[in-house]
């Protein structure tokens, strides 16, 4: 028998539309995440140094204290729909950005009209790269590790600081920080996909391990030739 297909939300996925309002009555009101912070918390989760296990994520999207649930099997679908969200986060990343169809897209809220000009204040992307900004701490002294052996690493994470506090850095001490308008927020939510597939390529490379290149000893002089020909080696390939 056929193993089952892995499941993630698809685009326009009922099960999004119950994980959102899960999220709003058990999660919210307690500090905890909504749909879109907690995407972004995944997606950081997923493209992180080393493993993460669901016991050291759950406890933040509750909030203060995990739900009481009325039952073991309301809790078992309120953790199916969190495993899908993961997977889904998982799956996103896999695939480079000019590959990625509408059923990848970031669970972002987007005006009617996302190409239409915007004030400021539809700040699109905040709450999702405010997740994705705590899924980092999650292991902060991994990803520190890792901005400071790459800057492009430093430069994703600049992007999405950006998208959080709504402006960029002073470029120098002591100067006012650079607002980020609707516009350049749009820019950078079309650069992600390819942002967090370069993440996960490079994560992909850190867990692979490696082993030293190994030289050859070099043959002594009158010894048989490697390449066996039968010659000494000063006669052939040492020659």
């Amino acid at each position: 028998m056929a193993a089952p297909k892995a499941d993630w939300f698809r685009a326009d996925d009922p099960r999004i539309d119950q994980l959102d309002r899960l999220l709003e009555q058990r999660a919210v009101p307690y500090g905890g995440l909504g749909l879109e912070p907690l995407d972004g918390y995944l997606t950081a989760l997923v493209v992180s140094p080393g493993e993460v296990t669901p016991a050291d994520w759950l406890p933040r999207v509750w909030g203060k204290a995990p739900p009481r649930w009325e039952n073991a099997e309301e809790e078992t679908g309120a953790t199916a729909l969190l495993m899908l969200a993961w997977e889904t986060a998982a799956r996103r990343v896999r695939v480079p950005g000019d590959e990625l169809t509408v059923e990848g897209a970031l669970l972002w809220w987007l005006p009617d009209d996302p190409e239409a000009d915007h004030g400021p204040e539809v700040d699109i992307g905040a709450a999702w790269a405010g997740g994705f900004l705590e899924g980092m701490d999650l292991r902060s002294d991994a990803w520190d590790a890792w901005i400071a052996k790459d800057d492009w690493i430093g430069e994703v994470e600049a992007y999405i600081e950006a998208l959080a506090v709504g402006s960029y850095p002073p470029e120098e001490e002591g100067g006012a920080p650079t607002p980020l308008d609707y516009r350049e927020r749009l820019e950078i939510h079309a650069g992600l996909p390819d942002m967090l597939h370069d993440l996960h390529c490079h994560r992909i490379e850190s867990l692979t391990p490696r082993e030293p290149v190994r030289r050859a000893a070099t043959p002594e002089r009158n010894d048989p030739c490697p390449c066996g020909s039968g010659r000494k080696y000063k006669k052939c390939c040492g020659a």
